[in-house]
Parts: C-alpha cells; sequence; structure tokens
C-alpha cells in the first residue's frame, strides 16, 4: 500500500527527535577512553539535556479554552465534544507530539451512542495524502494500529468510501469496504513550522548539534577533573623499589591523613598544578547561550548566569520571543482544532458544519503579575468593555463564565427577593390645597358680632 509506505520507519528523523526529547540518545557518544574506563558504570544512565526544556517551554503555554462562532454561538456544544473526549488532557498531547516530532493527527468519528469522538493518533501510526495542488485538503488517510497481540488492522478513508482491514488479517486483499457516511476524510493532521512546499519540521531540528556539544563538553570536563584536576604530587632524590617481577612499587600511600617522609637529604617534594576547570564552564555557558537563542526559550529557563535573580519586567521582557512562537503554534495548531469541531457537527449532522468563521479561544501565553493583570482589566473597563470579555481575558474558562452567567442570575433573583421583604415606604398623598383669606373674614364678622 502506497500510505503504508510514508509511514515514519526507525530511521526517520522523527525517532531521533523523539530520543532527544526522552533523553534517551546516544550515550557517551563523544567520550574519550579514559572516561568510559573511569566512568562508564558510575554515569551510564547521565546525560545533560535540555531538549525536553524546550518543547516543554511551548507545550505548556499551549491550552484550548473554546470555541466561539461569531452572532451568538458561545460554544456550549463545542465543549460539550472537547469534554466528552477528554481533550482537556489529550490535546497537550496533540500539541507535545506535533512539536516533537513535527505531525501529529486527529481522528473524528461516531462512538456507539451515536455521538462525535475525538481520537488523537501520532504520527508513526498513520499517513495522508494531499489533494495535488492543496495544502490542507486530503484525498487519502490510513491508520495502522496493532494490538497487544501484535495483530495489525488498518482503515482507509477517502471522500467516497471506507476500507478496513480487521485485527487478525493479513492480506490486506481481504478487507470490508462501506461508503463514507461523511463525504469527507475525517482526518485532521497537526503540522508544526509546515513550510509551503516542504513537510512540517521538529523544533529540535536545529538544537540537536548544540545539544551534543554541550555533553562533548561536559564529558571533558569530568575526565579532566579525573585525570588532572586532582593536585598530583611528584618526589625525586629517592631510591626506585621494584617487585619481585622488576615493576615499580609506588613508594608512599598518598592520602589527607599521610605524611610524606624520606632519609635520603636529596629527597624533594613538589605538586603540579592542578587543571583550571572554569574554562569548561564557560564554554558550555556559551554553547546554552546559543541554544536559548536558537529555540527562543529564555536563559534564565536554562539557570545561565544564576547568580543575579532577574526582576519580573526582565522575565517578561526576555519571554516576549517565546511568548510569540507560542501565538504563531497557536495560529496553525487553532485553525487545525477549528476542522476538528466543524467535522464534530458534521457528525450530528448540524448545520455549523460550514461555519468557517469560528475561531479557537487560547488561554493566555503570557505569565504577568496577578496586580499588573486585574490593573489591565480595570482600564479596560472603564472603556465599557463586557464583562464578559473581561473575565476571558482574566483567565477564566468558559465554563466557569458559564457558571458566573447563572451565579449572576440568582444574585439578581436573592436581591428582588430581599427587597421584597424589606420595609416598603408609605404612598405619598396628595397635598390640600392652600385655603384662601374667605375664611378669615367670616370669622371677623362673627366676633363683631
Amino acid at each position: 500500500m502506497y500510505l503504508h509506505g510514508k509511514l515514519p520507519g526507525p530511521a526517520h528523523p522523527s525517532q531521533k527527535y523523539s530520543s532527544y526529547y526522552e533523553g534517551d540518545q546516544q550515550k557517551l557518544a563523544f567520550s574519550q577512553m579514559r572516561y568510559k574506563a573511569a566512568f562508564a558504570s558510575v554515569f551510564e544512565q547521565w546525560r545533560d539535556n535540555f531538549c525536553g526544556t524546550i518543547i516543554d517551554a511551548t507545550n505548556e503555554r499551549l491550552h484550548v479554552d473554546s470555541f466561539r462562532i461569531p452572532g451568538g454561538d458561545d460554544g456550549t456544544d463545542a465543549r460539550r465534544f472537547w469534554q466528552r473526549s477528554g481533550m482537556d488532557a489529550y490535546s497537550t498531547s496533540v500539541h507535545l507530539e506535533s512539536l516533537i516530532t513535527g505531525r501529529s493527527f486527529v481522528v473524528v468519528w461516531t462512538d456507539s451512542d451515536g455521538e462525535p469522538m475525538i481520537t488523537p493518533v501520532p504520527g508513526e501510526r498513520m499517513a495522508v495524502c494531499y489533494k495535488a495542488g492543496s495544502l490542507w485538503e486530503l484525498e487519502a488517510a490510513a491508520r495502522f494500529e496493532k494490538d497487544g497481540w501484535g495483530r495489525e488492522q488498518v482503515t482507509l478513508w477517502t471522500e467516497d468510501y471506507i476500507y478496513e482491514v480487521p485485527y487478525g488479517t493479513t492480506e490486506w486483499d481481504k478487507g470490508t469496504k462501506e461508503p463514507n457516511p461523511l463525504k469527507v476524510i475525517p482526518v485532521v493532521p497537526f503540522e508544526n513550522r509546515s513550510r509551503l512546499g516542504l513537510g512540517p519540521a521538529s523544533d529540535l531540528a536545529n538544537c540537536i548539534p548544540i545539544q551534543d556539544a554541550i555533553n562533548k563538553i561536559t564529558m571533558d570536563a569530568l575526565t579532566a577533573s579525573e585525570m588532572a584536576a586532582y593536585p598530583q604530587r611528584w618526589v625525586t632524590g629517592i631510591e626506585i623499589q621494584e617487585d619481585e617481577h622488576g615493576n615499580p612499587v609506588a613508594p608512599f600511600n598518598v592520602g589527607l591523613d599521610k605524611l610524606l617522609q624520606a632519609e635520603d637529604p636529596a629527597a624533594k617534594f613538589g605538586v603540579f598544578q592542578p587543571a583550571d576547570l572554569t574554562n569548561y564552564v564557560t564554554l558550555v555557558d556559551m554553547l546554552v547561550q546559543h541554544l536559548a537563542t536558537v529555540s527562543r526559550v529564555p536563559s534564565h529557563y536554562f539557570l545561565v548566569n544564576s547568580s543575579n535573580t532577574p526582576s519580573g519586567e526582565a522575565i517578561i521582557s526576555a519571554e516576549a520571543g517565546l511568548v510569540a512562537k507560542v501565538r504563531e503554534r497557536m495560529l496553525h495548531f487553532g485553525e487545525a482544532w477549528e476542522r476538528v469541531i466543524r467535522l464534530c457537527f458534521r457528525v450530528k449532522g448540524d448545520k455549523r458544519q460550514d461555519a468557517f468563521e469560528m475561531e479557537t479561544r487560547w488561554r493566555d501565553p503570557e505569565y504577568r503579575t496577578e496586580a499588573q493583570h486585574v490593573d489591565a482589566l480595570l482600564k479596560l473597563k472603564q472603556l465599557d468593555v463586557p464583562l464578559e470579555f473581561l473575565w476571558y481575558e482574566a483567565g477564566f474558562s468558559s465554563a466557569q463564565i458559564s457558571d458566573f452567567r447563572e451565579m449572576r442570575k440568582q444574585d439578581a433573583k436573592a436581591q428582588a427577593e430581599i427587597q421584597k421583604l424589606m420595609p416598603q415606604p408609605e404612598p405619598a398623598t396628595a397635598a390640600k390645597p392652600p385655603q384662601g383669606n374667605a375664611g378669615n373674614a367670616n370669622r371677623k364678622i362673627h366676633e363683631k358680632v
């Protein structure tokens, strides 16, 4: 099968990127023989690996909050699809796989209840073929899965039909073919750093050579610490003793609690100058700074020059490149997630399957102090910015905002009930018209009589 040949094999670069992320890259690759003899058993599991930090620094800021369709749809149905498939947790795995290997996939299909089911698939188990001249329309997609017994299942999607080879069937021409009820391929690729005309790339592609250089320098430093950094003593003017085989015997057992002495008055003692290891530290710091520049991860993530703790403003300024990098990933990953949600609406037969104006709402990737954040929101409120938008900018999730709406309704009802129980003001009575002078004149007449 053509698509099976497009799967990444053991020699594919994605396997190397995955090994470097986990820290399982080739150990002691640049070690000298003296290092291997001295430390092979001690530091067999040791590796100074920054690749995991580079990937996690980006992935930990990629959190999908909700989906919104302009015109009154607050994303309640989309959130139900999302929660039903557990994508609050698995969406970060999709991003992580794409950042490491360059590509991952999501399949949308129906579950046993007829509801949309979102399933993440790693890039090593799926292959796709794009339509000629298109950057995102798929012509075919195939998924290859194995069960616990090693039996393989194959599923091929096209716009017209679905071809499935069940577990245990070794001849792929003996599968079953059924019409595709969706009329589209229910697979969405998540591609990292995809260029026009080129395939996706891993965030570690340019970092691995620098990581190898750091490992090499660190191994050299450990070798020097054993062979040259310990002060070596010398002595002259004494007779060299030999054993029965003619091999020289060390005249002294050197230790902190030992005293060196010789009877020959011509004997002289001295100490060789130990090797200075600060040069290795300086070189490693320089390489780590290069790694920070290439990956756009701030140097304080690697604890470089950590003698002076940076201030809050300095940290925000240093993380500007990382935040810009995360926002760029949000553009491409967000478009893919919108296609996933539209596929969910297609499974339900909902007209929102064509809601191309849908937008993915992400949590703020920028870390700020709470005082700065709240102060900025209060200034936006003075500009008559709607309250729900301020809630969203404050970092509250869509579920929390929905709860806030209900809480405000309950508060309004409770306030109305309290007003009914309070003493009510008496109704105002109409004022009597002022009397004229006629009454006074009659009283005076009667007094005269």
